[in-house]
């Protein structure tokens, strides 16, 4: 039985991938770190920009600079608030009508490896803004995707802000990805996963438990049916 739904966030709901990118090269850059738009997709998408950032010095240098990754974070916030206040990300086409429809039946989360700042600002004024129960970003956890510790995170507030008998479960929540990272770290928690093909070709989404376009004239119910009709897989399968 499905109780909640967990979403992640860039590339999910909002459609502002293309911008982090950028922003973040240019971050990088600035202190002598190169990465190609092919190398994030293909290695880095899905992981926070701290643990993709960790791995880049860590790889120039022999280790990581605790004061060389606080800067480059921050001066990537600085470029992305720069970007986001004449263009603010839009939401994808179906999530409002996807939400709306699964607020009464199911517990709403973001779970993202984003900045709480930039969540909030990209659901400011729209029609979802309110409709999310919890919301945990970068802030709250400073482990990264693909390990499983965000939304093992995201589980267990949920049950704290809601003394429910018998708690949520693992098995009782559904994710909804679009990186390999993220499918990686929902299956980890021992969560049922949707791959959503808005950032990687489906055939890059396999390890999913099912695969979606997007979220467009897809209903809860209907994600609901889909997933009942599936064979049951191992968090290692």
């Amino acid at each position: 039985m499905i109780r909640a739904i967990l979403f992640d966030f860039n590339g999910v709901l909002a459609d502002d991938e293309t911008p982090h990118v950028v922003c973040f090269q240019q971050a990088l850059s600035e202190f002598g770190l190169s990465l190609t738009t092919e190398e994030y997709y293909q290695t880095y998408l899905g992981m926070d920009e701290r643990t993709c950032t960790a791995m880049l010095l860590a790889a120039r240098d022999g280790a990581c600079n605790n004061g060389t990754l606080q800067q480059i974070a921050d001066r990537k916030t600085e470029l992305f608030r720069s970007h986001t206040a004449q263009h603010q990300p839009a939401l994808f086409p179906g999530v409002v009508e996807f939400v709306k429809a699964a607020r009464p039946r199911y517990r709403l989360a973001i779970a993202s490896g984003g900045r709480r700042e930039q969540i909030d600002y990209a659901l400011s004024g729209t029609a979802i803004e309110r409709d999310f129960e919890l919301i945990v970003s970068a802030e709250d956890c400073s482990v990264g995707k693909p390990d499983p510790a965000i939304y093992l995170l995201t589980l267990q507030r949920l049950n704290e802000r809601r003394q429910e008998v018998p708690p949520l479960t693992p098995r009782e929540c559904v994710i909804i990805e679009d990186s390999k990272a993220g499918i990686r770290s929902a299956r980890a928690a021992g969560m049922t996963v949707i791959g959503l093909a808005t950032t990687y070709h489906a055939d890059h989404l396999a390890e999913a438990d099912m695969v979606i376009p997007s979220l467009q004239d897809v209903t809860p119910e209907t994600m609901r049916q889909s997933l009942a009709n599936l064979t049951p897989r191992s968090p290692s399968s």
